[in-house]
């Protein structure tokens, strides 16, 4: 197990996170307050220049750690299908105007389509995106998101099905993204963390808690030591297996977003050196 930080400069904080302020408060607030990163959402993002933020980010002494989020492939009909590929080209083109050396990929589901076949246009999707994401030095993450959201969200539901994926696939500009809410119920997690770590597949590293009961099954996250997961624990599966990135708290919270945000950031705070 990881030992507790005394600083926040591995922290890196999702705009979503804080999804009251503006992109602006948040690069103002997140640097007054010491931390490191920002993974921007591309809803933060809307109606500014991303190369303008990015060097507004940057000025403010912050790191762009990744843009949220690229993905949602499968679609019924071919059209979707490209309208999808499309899209995340553009994603990309974004990342690279912010200076963001990642996205993060929701890789999407359709209710009624098989997850088999899901699977396999994700695959394909992400395989016709590849060689633009490395054109434009972008590399992509897939985050495997919990069960529960097979049906609409994502058919990539463990850390294997990801690292299948990037086993097929074969590219330096393809990872994935660890996030603790979606996979650390996974009785194999250590074990494909380390391989992943192997294969240097370990692109990001999400944190936040799963709290119990949950309310909401998207909107009540907890932060870090609000819920059951081991958070720190799997921090040392995934630096013993090599990753040395950022630590980025996502945070989705109906009742944290009703609060005082400052006073949220202080939580997010001491959350995170007492748990992460």
């Amino acid at each position: 197990m990881g030992g507790a930080f005394t600083d926040l400069s591995r922290c890196c904080v999702h705009t979503i996170t804080t999804k009251p302020w503006s992109l602006e408060q948040a690069v103002d607030s997140y640097a007054r307050a010491g931390i490191g990163g920002i993974t921007v959402w591309r809803q933060a993002l809307a109606g500014h220049s991303p190369t303008a933020a990015g060097e507004r980010i940057r000025g403010a002494g912050l790191t762009v750690v990744s843009l949220c989020r690229g993905g949602f492939f499968p679609a019924r009909d071919a059209a979707g299908r490209q309208a999808a590929i499309d899209e995340n080209r553009r994603v990309i083109d974004e990342a690279a105007a912010l200076g963001a050396p990642l996205v993060v990929l929701v890789c999407g589901a359709v209710p009624g389509l098989a997850l088999s076949e899901a699977r396999r246009q994700i695959a394909d999707g992400i395989a016709a995106v590849l060689p633009h994401a490395a054109a434009c030095r972008v590399k992509l993450a897939i985050e495997p998101l919990h069960p529960m959201y097979a049906d609409d969200r994502s058919a990539i539901n463990t850390m294997r099905q990801a690292a299948d994926v990037c086993a097929e696939l074969r590219s330096p500009w393809l990872g994935i993204a660890v996030d603790v809410y979606h996979v650390w119920w996974d009785p194999d997690l250590e074990s494909e963390i380390a391989r992943a770590g192997r294969q240097r597949w370990l692109a990001a590293f999400h944190v936040c808690d799963w709290r119990t009961p949950t309310t909401d099954l998207l909107e009540d996250r907890g932060l870090p030591g609000e819920g059951c997961i081991p958070v720190r624990t799997i921090r040392g599966w995934v630096e013993a297996a090599g990753f040395e990135g950022f630590n980025e708290v996502e945070v989705f919270s109906k009742t944290r977003w009703a609060q005082d945000q400052n006073k949220f950031l202080a939580d997010i705070q001491r959350s995170y050196l007492e748990h992460v």
